[in-house]
């Protein structure tokens, strides 16, 4: 099979039907670019985010998982800035042709895309080491963006869904620990089939102060808020969500997985405190739990306090690709 054989056969589904694909994306797969349509009064965001075997993804993951891993940690992008996302490009290196796996990759990245309403637009196929690469666009109506540079004083401090899971599942590949096989199987699919908080992204536009996903850990991702807000914050490690399965290991290794574990792709927002209860009301509208885990203050630096308000010291470092 050749490259354009490849690219026809699984992505190339507009082009086989013999349509444009509507909406923003007025024509796609096909040409030497994409044309697309931005909706009037709203402004694009575009994200791009690579994975790469024994990086990103374990050799062990199924290409179903892989596929919808792959845009997910875009379409977290896109969602920790409030986007609706529109259209998305793939550039993919394969060391050979493998039918099975880009039947299963394809399946999984278009059963996400469809749920989401974003259309593949384009992208380049080559031989090499096994490597994807995802451009994603979305759109916010102007001026609405969530952004890492609005968090205030006195702020209060959310995130979405539970953390920890993914980081948990590692360790278990690296044999670190062992869990039961129902618990294996829970926590390793938050790793390997994260859900994107897009809903939640669109709600607190006009609410929300900031916001990040976490994708390298909370205590790290949440330094970039700060860094760029020019604030700090204190973290109550006790009020961090969990799962019962991440809940019932030792303190160490919760700690652990709840601050620098990453792939978590939650949202971390701020929001004033006279806010709480319309926050609330948008967890519930997007159908994604959120809960206030700390307070934004004047002074910089994150720190963390137990449930006594004890600082937590000597707190473990997120992930960085170059340092890890």
């Amino acid at each position: 099979m050749g490259e354009f054989d490849l690219i026809d056969r699984f992505f190339g589904r507009a082009a086989r039907a013999g349509r444009t694909e509507g909406g923003a994306v007025a024509l796609g797969i096909g040409d030497d670019c994409a044309l697309l349509t931005p909706t009037p009064g709203h402004q694009w965001l575009v994200t791009a985010d690579m994975l790469v075997e024994g990086r990103h993804f374990l050799s062990t993951v199924s290409p179903r998982r892989l596929g919808h891993k792959a845009l997910a940690v875009n379409l977290s992008d896109l969602a920790a800035c409030g986007a609706t996302p529109r259209a998305f490009f793939l550039s993919l290196a394969l060391p050979h042709v493998d039918e099975a796996f880009l039947a299963g990759f394809a399946q999984g990245l278009f059963e996400l895309a469809d749920a989401q309403g974003i259309v593949l637009a384009g992208g380049d196929t080559t031989a090499g080491p096994l490597n994807l690469n995802i451009t994603a666009m979305g759109e916010v109506p102007a001026g609405q963006a969530l952004l890492r540079s609005g968090a205030r004083v006195d702020d209060d401090l959310w995130v979405s869904g539970t953390l920890g899971d993914a980081r948990l599942a590692l360790e278990v590949f690296r044999g670190t620990l062992s869990l039961s096989a129902a618990q294996f199987d829970e926590v390793r699919l938050r790793m390997e089939m994260p859900e994107p908080r897009v809903a939640l992204g669109k709600a607190l536009r006009g609410l929300a102060t900031s916001a990040v996903d976490v994708s390298d850990g909370l205590a790290g991702d949440l330094g970039h808020v700060l860094q760029r807000s020019n604030v700090g914050a204190t973290l109550r490690l006790a009020d961090l969500p969990r799962s019962a399965v991440l809940g019932a290991m030792p303190e160490d290794l919760q700690r652990l997985c709840l601050l620098t574990g990453g792939d978590d792709y939650e949202l971390v927002f701020t929001a004033p405190p006279d806010a709480r209860q319309r926050v609330l009301e948008a967890g519930r509208a997007a159908g994604t739990p959120v809960y206030r885990i700390g307070r934004i203050e004047s002074a910089p630096g994150l720190r963390v306090v137990d449930g006594l308000g004890h600082p937590v010291r000597d707190l473990p470092r997120s992930f960085d690709h170059f340092k890890s």
